[in-house]
């Protein structure tokens, strides 16, 4: 049974919940469902038990297909009541309960009898309802019936009409595009709601004909809509016809007047869709622009909250692409600081701080101090990255906002809040030179009270790196020992390793160094006592064989060459024996699950059940079924094998996709074959591949598959010969070819020796610049492309065009090259103008290549990009920007 609702008591937490639903059972609940079958309807009771199970059903509570009947028809029995409250339950819970096909036909007839009756309030339900539970045998029969209610008087039943018809266009749309005629007139109604629906409808009929869209669209801006709501909805249609147009200069854009014009509508939402609309056009110039701001500027003004937040948050926007555009708003933003509604208060800060100029920092900084404490933490990320990117545009200007940084950083607060903080400050540290000193103090007096390890070992890992290069790395050990003595193991031993950087760094530390290290022989725990080992054998503090600087440097601060992922799986298959570990028999190779294996793992593709594709993660199981092919053997040490590429359509008859060996002089084709027809054996399966698109390689052996039975997964191979160590690229088409067999499925036995030759085309395969590069990681980009040196450095700028936004052309970089993106930096953040992504790997020849893009966004959208690559090879490092420039 249901508790009655409880009175708040004055003492009471506000934010208690109270439910009158609280403790009910679904088994007592159907018990009192029995009252539906009474003889004398009580429609008040029998309307509180059904309200009582559509909250069992919209908290997730499953029926059984028994219980679920026998409420159907229970409340199918209701319709004999003349309660209008009890009709509208009724007709929830038939919806709600979803019935089946042979369910539908009992209610069927009580339903068209109500979508027929006089009273607009069972007809507008009985369409709704009707439209929910049909199929398309029953909706032809109710058609005319749903095109009358289109165009009814009645807005109410219009309306239920026009939502149907959205819905219904889903699952039946040839049967809904009949019912254009009736949908345009609807779009001519006085009433507001029919005329918002009806366009909504009209507009997804036609969305796949671009032409037709268009002129609908020229059609309603001559004045016939006068609905607030579907003037809001047309806006939004204008803004995608502008977009598809492609044009970017004033005069040539169509409708543009019209969004103008709307700025001067009397209704508030039609003036704001119009002012957004032109805001987020595409290459939109200062004199677009200028009338939706200043709409936008008198609603920050506004007496309404949402009217507020919504020029705000346009305007935060805008700010992104056009800061100069928005700081004639500062003034009105600058009294938003102090609004009660907190989201307000925290996108004007976030404004002014993108808008502002270098003299109203300080200002900016004082009023921004009061604020945080009120804020949540999610805002105060906001807020955090705001400052950063405004030091960023204001180097002098780094001491107040980084002891801005530094006290907000002292603060409670969460470990994401914490985290931007210190991710902020150690990003101004490496791009403003001038702040290093003061930001790796900051730093050290965060780490004496922080209470998340992982912020604490990556403080002392970035300290380890920054401070052996300060004027004074002396004053930062006391900090870091300190560490050793009061923290728990896994921040004594990222200190132990942050000490040991500063003594192989700074010779006139090494004895210090050397105290300190013996002192942590003495820890408790394992791996602190064992750094701490190494690293005084390492720099020659045990009194043995000291290493060379050199040596040392390149143990401490080089980048690990190999995948950790990869160096695990190599550790756990080591065998013990005489021979020691090789680290150069790792794999070197960042290795990704298909994205077609995530989506359906438990799918077959060919070649997958294989001995070779089950070690399908390494390059080792390729090169050895290669090197045993005697056409292959004479190629050399495999570079690369490249993931599945598909070359035929899911659930076709015959499955094939390739795999691309590349050697430096050749590139091996090995295609993986499956027959899903168990009535076939395949014979003598072979691929002919035209490289006539492949003018560098020259076909030079084969190696065909001799019996292909029904689902077991087979090889067949094609060699092309290629100029040695030369990146070529090419297309090549695919045909297979084989001989059929008639077999009896049940036994695998051939009925007819006699086969038939067939060929199947298949897709073509492309042989690119990325093929020729392996995906090697490193630990620490900065250390290693300071260690790799400039000797072979190369640097150009490119433009890439429109694109929609920054993330797009990154992924398209990082795709073309085929390199590994480093330390998350093919992440791009959400509006972010200018972005830097870090990119390494190993070329052909076993040349290690180092990439660091630099992406601008302007205000038209065209991106440029700066590229700087360093390798160990001067032709290599030209072949990256050829390949760039060419791309």
């Amino acid at each position: 049974m249901a508790q009655p609702l409880i009175k708040k008591d004055d003492d009471r937490d506000d934010e208690s919940e109270y439910s009158p639903f609280l403790g009910i059972e679904k088994g007592a609940v159907l018990q009192e469902a029995r009252v539906f079958n009474d003889p004398q309807l009580d429609p008040r009771r029998c309307s509180q038990v059904i309200t009582k199970l559509l909250y069992l059903l919209n908290q997730g509570e499953s029926f059984t297909k028994v219980e679920a009947t026998e409420v159907f028809f229970s409340v199918t029995k209701l319709f004999q009541s003349k309660d209008n409250g009890l009709r509208r339950m009724v007709y929830l819970m038939i919806k709600e309960l979803s019935p089946s096909a042979d369910e539908v036909i009992i209610v069927t007839s009580s339903l068209m009898k109500d979508m027929n009756s006089k009273t607009d309030m069972y007809r507008a339900n009985a369409i709704r309802v009707l439209c929910r539970i049909t199929d398309g045998t029953l909706l032809t029969q109710i058609e005319r019936y749903l095109k009358q209610a289109i165009v009814d008087k009645n807005p109410v039943v219009a309306s239920a009409a026009l939502v149907s018809g959205i819905h219904l266009l889903q699952t039946n749309p040839e049967i809904v595009k009949r019912w254009s005629n009736e949908v345009q007139e609807a779009v001519q109604s006085r009433a507001a709601l029919v005329q918002f629906h009806a366009l909504a409808l009209l507009h997804q009929i036609r969305q796949n004909d671009r032409l037709a869209v268009s002129k609908l669209v020229s059609n309603l801006t001559r004045g016939t809509v006068r609905s607030p709501l579907a003037q809001c909805l047309l806006i939004r249609f204008i803004s995608q016809v502008i977009q598809e147009s492609g044009s970017t200069q004033t005069g040539d854009r169509p409708f543009y007047d019209y969004l103008e014009a709307c700025l001067r509508h009397k209704a508030e939402m039609v003036i704001f869709e119009a002012a957004r609309a032109i805001t987020e056009l595409s290459g939109v110039t200062s004199r677009e622009l200028t009338p939706a701001i200043t709409v936008l500027q008198l609603f920050l003004s506004s007496s309404k909250p949402v009217l507020r937040f919504a020029a705000v948050r346009t305007l935060n926007k805008v700010a992104m692409m056009h800061p100069m555009a928005v700081t004639n708003c500062n003034i009105d933003m600058e009294s938003l600081i102090s609004d009660q509604n907190r989201s307000i208060a925290t996108l004007a800060i976030t404004t002014l701080l993108k808008t502002g100029n270098e003299s109203s920092v300080d200002r900016l900084m004082k009023q921004i101090t009061n604020f945080m404490s009120d804020i949540a933490d999610e805002f105060k990320i906001v807020v955090v990255d705001a400052i950063r990117s405004l030091c960023l545009k204001f180097p002098l200007k780094y001491r107040s906002l980084m002891n801005f940084l530094s006290n907000i950083l002292r603060e409670e607060g969460g470990f994401d809040y914490k985290k931007a903080i210190v991710d902020s400050i150690v990003i101004l540290i490496r791009d403003i030179p001038d702040a290093k000193e003061s930001g790796l103090l900051h730093l050290c007096e965060f780490i004496e009270d922080c209470e998340f390890t992982y912020l604490s070992t990556q403080i002392l890992h970035f300290l380890g790196v920054e401070g052996p290069k300060t004027a004074d790395p002396s004053k930062y050990i006391r900090y870091i020992y300190n560490r050793v003595i009061l923290e728990n193991a896994t921040v004594r031993a990222s200190a132990v390793s942050t000490l040991a950087k500063f003594g192989a760094m700074v010779d006139s530390l090494k004895p210090r160094i050397f105290i300190l290290l013996r002192r942590c022989l003495f820890d408790s725990d394992d791996e602190v006592r064992d750094r701490a080992t190494l690293y005084l054998n390492t720099l020659g503090g045990d009194g043995g064989v000291v290493e060379t600087d050199e040596d040392a440097k390149e143990f401490l601060f080089g980048s690990l060459d190999v995948p950790l992922s990869n160096l695990e799986t190599s550790l756990k298959n080591y065998e013990p024996s005489e021979e020691p570990f090789d680290i150069n028999s790792v794999p070197k190779e960042v290795k990704s699950q298909p994205l077609a294996e995530k989506k359906a793992t438990n799918k077959k593709h060919p070649g997958l059940d294989t001995p070779l594709a089950a070690a399908s993660t390494g390059v080792d199981a390729y090169e050895k079924l290669l090197s045993s092919i005697s056409e292959f053997s004479s190629f050399g040490k495999l570079f690369k094998s490249s993931a599945p590429v598909e070359l035929t359509e899911a659930e076709t008859e015959y499955a094939v996709n390739v795999v691309k060996h590349v050697y430096d002089g050749h590139v091996v084709f090995q295609y993986n074959c499956t027959n899903t027809i168990p009535e076939q054996l395949l014979e003598d399966v072979t691929v002919t591949v035209d490289a006539s698109e492949a003018e560098e390689f020259a076909e030079i052996a084969s190696k065909p598959l001799r019996s292909l039975p029904y689902d077991t997964p087979g090889h067949t191979f094609v060699a092309f010969q290629k100029p040695e160590g030369v990146p070529a690229v090419g297309k090549f088409s695919n045909n297979l070819r084989f001989i059929v067999k008639e077999v009896d499925p049940s036994t695998g036995e051939v009925i007819e020796e006699d086969g038939m030759e067939e060929d199947y085309q298949l897709e073509d395969v492309d042989v690119v610049a990325a093929d020729y590069m392996l995906k090697v990681g490193v630990s620490n980009f900065r250390n290693a492309w300071d260690s790799i040196g400039d000797d072979f450095e190369k640097v150009d700028e490119y433009g890439l065009g429109p694109r929609e936004n920054l993330t797009e052309a990154v992924n398209a970089v990082i795709s073309l090259l085929g390199m590994q993106p480093c330390e998350g930096t093919d992440v791009v953040p959400s509006n972010s103008r200018s972005h830097t992504c870090l990119l390494s790997g190993v070329f052909i020849g076993n040349v290690k290549v180092l990439v660091r893009l630099q992406f601008g966004l302007d205000s038209n959208r065209e991106v440029a990009m700066k590229l700087a690559v360093r390798s160990e090879d001067d032709a290599v490092s030209d072949t990256i920007h050829e390949i760039v420039a060419s791309g």
